[in-house]
């Protein structure tokens, strides 16, 4: 039947459903052979899902596509973008068509994967398989403790449903299953996953690396399971039905579906995967579907209403939202206010003066006194929420009294994300996207190996969460190489728009606390001592508040500068003392954060760096100090994997003592201070 006759009349029901679902994947197929690059098979095989979801079930509003309790639709599988930047501009968001027509394409809103920020309705950044998952997970975290925090009997401000798309590669990877492991222990109601199970990857069938009962899988990580044929549209609305009455558990739909749906050639069949179908495919595609086989981007605007009718549904709750709000105010202005300051991400004025104050000269642990710090500023931000990957009692990242989140307990503060550190930083972004909540996780630094990815995608998709990761350095001691970071301050440095700060004291962990909250548009890592380290006597020494600015001089006058971070400054300061003993004038540099610190301007870089004739101290790799130290520079660090002992040993064997420093620098300095390393 050629469903595209007689248009001018009111198609409805199953007619107009399929004249809707087969408009999606014809500008699917056709912005990607426009592109010459892409992936038109999932959305071609999932356009049936979408467009009942999408029409039937999400709440959202394009006229306010940041409404703080619309539903979330998450593309995890984010290969298949053009079906979500199908569904955008089809429900009215602001994505043109012209900008379809711009698929791939230098500055277009529509790149090659869905990113965060770039087109409006794009909840967060997809692609790397998994990550939406997890994304997802924290979404639903979010939502349900906020309504925790800030629902009543009477008046329920938050209250909606994530949904997320993803495919045979999501569930494969890693990331995926610890996300959906915790969903389901955490009861995650609100969740709700449709699985793409078209059975096909970039190489071939899926039996090639696959074969699991994904059924039983997800039903023992107490999920809610449905199986269904991904292409009757009444039975995924069935499924959405049941899935939206469960309210103990996340909910999986297993769809079976075809790639390339619809594709004479190549339905079916890796080939549709990750290329363009071909002019001719296409042509004998759209004949399939009863579709003009010239020109392309064809949108009916039956189709276009159909679609503005869902948006209007969305409209209308959105403004009995507002007017609940209304009410919620007058109800209850305190938490109103609350609710305000949580969505916009506005720090209380006079911060500082929540920082705790420490005694100098007593030893510390920076994971220790940032662990003070982070519950002084817990009472300060209501909205500050986090944990660890099974880490507390070691990261000092719990605070008791705030209790934990837990299916039976939504409002505690305190996240057992178990050992999933990959799923923990994916839902920490999830949270991010999600809006309302600061949060952060925490576990060793060694371990941010294991979060790379999340982490990655927070500082593309300019996050903010907050990472706290202790034992940072060989010195954790007995623990031994597989626990002693040793690259991993470099690695992450190398992140673009990470900011990485590594406090000396127990003063700056206080003000890097303070500086990971102001940051707005990236995620940032605290990098904290196992081991106890002195608290500088600011009374001599400049003040910790410097490491706002990412490195600062402490003290001293003269041509030689000693650069360091961490726990390394106080044997910097030690070391200077003896040179200083021996006629040399030493300068010392905290720079806890290379990355603030570029950040400023020139002329203070200048100043604070000193002349040429630069040291650089840290016990980690040389390869970020090069910019500061320059062909004359020294480094004094560690370029091999630690070794399990006393951390007091591992810094007399690593020659990271003050006396050690001192020798090493006088011989450099008396033999001219060139070179070396």
């Amino acid at each position: 039947m050629d469903l595209l006759q007689n248009l001018g009349q009111d198609l409805q029901g199953p007619a107009l459903d399929e004249l809707g679902v087969n408009t999606l994947r014809t500008l699917a197929m056709d912005a990607v052979q426009k592109a010459n690059s892409g992936h038109p098979g999932l959305p071609m095989g999932c356009a049936d899902f979408a467009y009942v979801l999408w029409t039937e079930f999400l709440k959202f509003d394009p006229a306010a596509p940041d409404w703080p309790d619309r539903d979330r639709f998450v593309l995890s599988a984010g290969h298949g973008s053009m079906l979500l930047y199908g569904l955008l501009h089809l429900a009215g968001f602001d994505l043109p068509l012209e900008e379809l027509k711009r698929f791939r394409q230098w500055e277009s809103r529509t790149p090659g994967h869905p990113e965060y920020r770039i087109a409006p309705g794009v909840e967060c950044t997809t692609g790397p398989l998994g990550q939406g998952v997890g994304n997802a997970v924290g979404m639903a975290i979010a939502e349900a403790w906020l309504a925790a925090r800030f629902n009543s009997e009477a008046l329920r401000p938050v209250d909606h449903l994530t949904y997320v798309l993803c495919s045979d590669g999501d569930l494969e990877e890693g990331v995926a299953a610890e996300a959906v492991s915790l969903a389901g222990h955490l009861g995650l109601g609100k969740l709700i996953m449709f699985y793409d199970s078209n059975r096909v990857s970039i190489e071939g069938d899926t039996a090639l690396a696959y074969s699991d009962d994904v059924k039983a899988r997800f039903r023992g990580y107490h999920w809610h399971v449905q199986e269904v044929d991904g292409h009757d549209r009444a039975a995924i609305r069935r499924a959405l039905r049941r899935a939206r009455r469960v309210a103990d558990r996340p909910s999986l739909i297993i769809g079976a579906t075809t790639i390339a749906y619809g594709s004479p050639n190549k339905a079916g069949s890796a080939a549709a995967h990750g290329s363009p179908l071909g002019e001719e495919e296409i042509r004998l595609t759209k004949r399939v579907y009863g579709w003009p086989e010239e020109g392309a981007f064809l949108v009916p605007e039956v189709v276009r209403q159909r679609f503005a009718r869902a948006a209007g549904r969305g409209r209308r709750a959105r403004r009995r939202w507002e007017r609940l709000m209304g009410r919620y105010r007058q109800a209850d202005p305190e938490r109103a206010a609350q609710w305000e300051r949580a969505w916009s991400g506005r720090l209380p004025e006079g911060l500082e003066a929540a920082l705790p104050r420490f005694e100098a000269g007593k030893g510390v642990a920076t994971r220790v006194s940032a662990g003070k710090t982070q519950e002084a500023l817990m009472k300060a931000l209501p909205n500050l929420i986090g944990g660890s990957a099974d880490l507390a009692p070691s990261t000092n990242t719990y605070v008791k009294e705030h209790g934990s989140f837990s299916r039976t307990h939504r409002a505690g503060r305190n996240f057992h994300f178990g050992v999933r550190e990959h799923g923990m930083g994916a839902a920490l972004n999830g949270m991010c996207c999600h809006g309302g909540v600061r949060p952060f996780g925490a576990t060793f630094l060694v371990f941010s190996d294991y979060m790379r990815p999340s982490i990655r995608l927070a500082a593309l998709s300019r996050l903010n969460p907050i990472y706290v990761f202790t034992h940072d350095s060989i010195f954790l001691g007995e623990d031994g190489p597989t626990h002693q970071p040793v690259e991993h301050l470099a690695a992450l440095r190398a992140i673009p728009n990470l900011a990485v700060i590594r406090p000396a004291d127990a003063a700056e962990s206080a003000w890097a606390w303070l500086a990971a909250l102001r940051r707005t548009d990236g995620p940032t890592a605290l990098c904290l001592t196992r081991q106890a380290v002195p608290t500088l006597d600011r009374t001599r020494l400049a003040a910790a508040e410097g490491l706002l600015r990412g490195g600062y001089l402490l003290v001293g006058e003269g041509d030689l500068t000693l650069l360091a971070t961490g726990s390394e400054v106080a044997v910097a300061l030690a070391a200077r003392d003896r040179l200083e003993a021996q006629g040399i004038r030493v300068r010392v540099v905290s720079l806890p954060s290379i990355e603030l610190f570029e950040a400023q301007e020139e002329a203070y870089r200048r100043q604070v760096l000193g002349g040429p004739r630069r040291v650089a101290v840290e016990a980690g790799i040389r390869q970020p100090w090069d910019r500061y130290l320059g062909p004359e520079g020294l480094f004094i660090g560690v370029e091999r994997f630690g070794a399990s002992a006393p951390w007091e040993t591992l810094a007399e064997r690593f020659g990271l003592t003050a006396g050690q420093v001192a020798e090493r620098v006088g011989a450099w300095w008396g033999g001219g201070g060139r070179g070396g390393g």
